[in-house]
């Protein structure tokens, strides 16, 4: 099966695993119908596990290989990683800006972006899947980079951890969408509903991942580190500050920690 994978060509690779991320994302929103609510340490610990993934999902899959295929292709190596990094938190910053929303478990004088008269369950919605966009990115730009032989120690199994991992965190975060909305007064069929398209944003950020890397082979160091950047933005704006509102601060803290490790463990030993 995976041979056959193999064969297909990146953009068609890259959409296959965007729905497998969104999958996942449907999955976790589906534990709205065997549980009402999520608890406090629960969702703390969910939201620091998911840190810790994207964290070194962002550095072993995304950061490194930038600036070993800048450094193979003769450029300056840091460079590109810094400049598409920061990039990348630049144009979240910008969504950030033009797009209202509101973090899940925020109050609502913390809503962001410009004023509005949209529901709080809407911007909630709103703010996953802005939340999301960077992950399917990140899988597309991973795959997008085999067009050129892959990028620095990116290759195949690479790409496919890479989505693995996303994938992966993506589950107890699709709960941590629908379960507030049926707190807000969603019936479990609409909190699912959702839930679950806040995931479908993955699927169209793959598909453009993949494009843009495979079209320009020259930007793939930038392409990579864009990602990284933009995942990173997430987790510092609005996963790890989330993780840390309850009293269960230090447990998320050590989520983060379990969650980078058990990331770096699957890049390193599956993604070589």
């Amino acid at each position: 099966m995976l041979e056959k994978f193999a064969t297909l060509d990146v953009v068609l690779q890259a959409l296959i695993a965007g729905v497998f991320t969104w999958a996942m994302t449907a999955l976790g929103a589906a534990f709205v119908f065997l549980f009402k609510k999520i608890s406090s340490k629960v969702s703390a610990i969910m939201l620091g596990a998911a840190a810790g993934v994207m964290l070194a999902a962002s550095f072993w899959s995304l950061l490194m290989p930038s600036i070993e295929m800048a450094s193979e292709i003769g450029m300056i190596s840091w460079l590109p990683a810094v400049v598409g990094f920061l990039a990348g938190g630049l144009f979240l910053r910008l969504i950030d800006y033009i797009v209202p929303h509101l973090h899940v478990g925020a109050p609502a004088s913390e809503r962001e972006g410009p004023k509005t008269k949209m529901k709080r369950s809407s911007l909630m919605i709103l703010a996953v899947t802005i939340h999301n966009f960077p992950e399917g990115l990140a899988c597309g730009v991973a795959f997008g980079a085999l067009a050129a032989g892959g990028a620095g120690s990116i290759g195949l199994m690479g790409a496919i951890t890479l989505t693995l991992g996303i994938g992966l965190q993506n589950i107890p975060e699709g709960f941590a969408v629908s379960a507030p909305l049926l707190g807000e007064g969603f019936s479990r069929k609409k909190s699912f509903f959702y839930g679950q398209l806040s995931g479908t944003v993955e699927i169209i950020g793959a598909v453009m991942g993949a494009l843009i890397a495979s079209s320009m082979t020259k930007f793939l160091p930038y392409a990579l580190s864009f990602a990284a950047g933009a995942m990173i933005y997430v987790v510092i704006e609005e996963l790890i500050p989330e993780s840390q509102r309850s009293k269960h601060g230090d447990i998320a803290t050590i989520a983060t920690m379990i969650g980078f490790a058990i990331m770096m463990v699957l890049d390193v030993a599956l993604g070589s």
